[in-house]
């Protein structure tokens, strides 16, 4: 741990949630915020020959230099606007694990750049963060809902990003078994086809009509097939052979649906009730798979990115 003197005229400090994306079937087009959260302190001047400051999840193992991604969405900010980066110092509290499907790097992104808009008076609109958060992670799945907070869909039309927030009903928690592995967002891509059968993408379809039907109406039985996936969790199976038995064992001990979060390794089932009994039976499969892991109870947050008064 640094020991450190801050010399600050301002400070401004952000938090932002975890995500998970997918959702099973809307590959690369639905997210949703989850309440576990990382924040960002900016601190205007410092005497640390560093630039981002790292505790809690990733600490000892995130760059504390410039190319943390943290900083590079601060600095974005600055280049969209004409204006130096300033010289400041990032503090930087993580709570959401990395690699781990949970939207780590995208709640880095959303911090940086929310961050950097307030530090210099809120130039960018909301949904502009937006844009560029999705362009900086190549797909808004994760993004929207880390910036926008809730449940989003969204999409490209020419090069423009449109995101649309689906409600969420009150009783929906989160289960989440998360391995003591990682699953690295870039490795679990390249193993998805470059062309799916139109059979599977008409089975994707229909799920995703369904999901969003299912949590604007709180017709929560439907996500036991709505969260079904014939698009990426299949390949994906390929380098986590405990997926499938994870997720069979949330649906068997009572969750409403089950699907890999992300790109893994943590694994998500949607509840209204028994939810330590669920992570624990998700628990147990992973350790009969031959798989460490923590359970991780939560809600879905309406709340996205925010400044703490």
């Amino acid at each position: 741990m640094y020991n450190f003197r801050i010399m600050a005229t301002q400070k401004i400090t952000v938090r932002s949630p975890a995500t998970s994306a997918n959702m099973g079937p809307g590959f690369d087009s639905l997210g949703i915020a989850l309440d576990v959260w990382n924040s960002v302190t900016v601190h205007e001047r410092n005497d640390l020959n560093i630039n981002v400051l790292v505790t809690g999840k990733g600490e000892g193992e995130l760059s504390s230099g410039r190319d943390n991604l943290v900083f590079q969405s601060f600095s974005r900010l600055f280049e969209e606007i004409g204006e130096v980066v300033p010289d400041v110092l990032l503090e930087c509290d993580n709570q959401i694990e990395l690699a781990r499907g949970m939207g780590s790097s995208s709640a880095s992104l959303a911090a940086g750049l929310f961050a950097a808009n307030e530090y210099s008076g809120a130039p960018l609109t909301i949904n502009e963060l937006v844009q560029i958060a999705a362009e900086m992670e190549g797909h808004p799945d994760n993004v929207a809902p880390a910036l926008l907070g809730g449940m989003q869909i969204g999409i490209y039309e020419e090069g423009q990003l449109i995101t649309a927030s689906v409600p969420i009903p009150d009783n929906l928690s989160a289960v989440l078994y998360v391995p003591n592995v990682p699953m690295p967002t870039d490795e679990a891509r390249t193993l998805l086809k470059p062309l799916v059968a139109r059979a599977d993408a008409v089975y994707n379809i229909g799920r995703v009509a369904l999901i969003v039907q299912a949590m604007a109406t709180g017709e929560l039985d439907n996500l036991r097939y709505a969260t079904q996936d014939m698009l990426h969790q299949p390949d994906r199976q390929g380098i986590f052979f405990p997926m499938k038995n994870i997720i069979k064992a949330a649906m068997d001990a009572g969750a409403r649906g089950a699907f890999l979060s992300g790109s893994g390794s943590s694994v998500l089932a949607f509840c209204v009730d028994r939810e330590y009994t669920v992570g624990y039976e998700m628990a147990d499969a992973g350790m009969k798979s031959g798989l460490d892991g923590e359970i991780v109870v939560t809600q879905p947050t309406d709340k996205g990115t925010y400044v703490i008064q």
